[in-house]
């Protein structure tokens, strides 16, 4: 009878972790999952929780290899997805972790979401916080020369309005031409007319729709951008990436776009986290293309 007790208690334990692991948002899920796999180990957590916005309460994560060199590093700030309404920086921690062990400093930012805003509002917060790290980034062993973006879904669509439509960065005193490079996952940058419940929420009232989308507003002098979606992501179709490569190369600018086969939407992300990386080389082909362009 006690030998039951016991197994009945540890079931219970066991489903009650397993409900409250299953409850937390996907990001989450997959962040606790990275963190109980072996690997990423020249990384570290440099410096949570910077204020960038006090208005708004807004911060952000710096990651760092373990040893930083005396010789500034290159910075990635890399701004997460969720629809423009879900979302938070510690639960992408894997992706600052992945990237710092391959020698870059990245920095996660939030942004608010819906409904606390609507377009352009998480745009203006990223713009500032890029230019935080600009001015500032240098202080933590980061080389304010070598600023890359990256971001997926939601934030690749923030990093590409940030790296092609000046006036973002132009409201905060900064220029595009700061960005050395753009490294995307299935992003949407051509989706209008706004016809899904997300993006009618988050741009339907923008009184100029045509200045919400990316692709209208490639340009030669733009920075190069590294575009990828996956074959089977329904979501944002990959035809969004296509079309921005395309249109780039048209006007002259720097731009290659990946498709990995058999990919979704959310598995271009989980490629980033240790346990899956098997699925296609995210991870490799971002680092590489940021490893030309340093």
């Amino acid at each position: 009878m006690k030998w039951l007790l016991i197994i009945g208690l540890l079931v219970l334990v066991l489903v009650g972790a397993g409900w409250w692991f299953f409850s937390q948002p996907g990001p989450k899920q997959l962040n606790m999952a990275n963190n109980a796999f072996p690997g990423d180990g020249d990384a570290r957590l440099l410096l949570p929780d910077q204020k960038f916005d006090d208005q708004h309460g807004l911060a952000f994560d710096i990651w760092a290899p373990t040893n930083i060199s005396a010789e500034p590093l290159p910075v990635i700030v890399f701004i997460y997805g969720g629809g423009w309404r879900d979302g938070a920086k510690e639960h992408y921690a894997f992706a600052g972790r992945a990237l710092a062990n391959r020698g870059y400093m990245v920095v996660l930012p939030d942004y608010r979401l819906f409904p606390d805003t609507r377009f352009p509002g998480f745009l203006e917060d990223s713009a500032k916080a890029l230019a935080w790290v600009h001015d500032n980034i240098g202080t933590f062993g980061g080389d304010p020369e070598r600023i890359f973006l990256s971001g997926q879904s939601a934030g690749a669509y923030n990093v590409m309005m940030l790296a092609l439509d000046r006036q973002w960065l132009g409201r905060e005193g900064k220029s595009p031409d700061l960005i050395q490079g753009v490294a995307a996952l299935a992003g949407p940058y051509d989706f209008y007319p706004f016809d899904s419940e997300t993006t009618r929420q988050s741009f339907g009232d923008y009184p100029a729709p045509a200045m919400t989308q990316p692709v209208n507003f490639v340009r030669p002098d733009a920075p190069p951008l590294w575009l990828s979606s996956g074959s089977n992501d329904t979501q944002v179709r990959p035809r969004n990436s296509r079309i921005l490569r395309d249109r780039m190369l048209d006007a002259g600018g720097d731009a290659e776009y990946v498709e990995y086969p058999g990919i979704d939407h959310l598995e271009i992300m989980m490629a980033l986290a240790k346990p899956f990386r098997h699925k296609a080389p995210v991870l490799d082909d971002m680092v590489a293309f940021f490893d030309r362009h340093r």
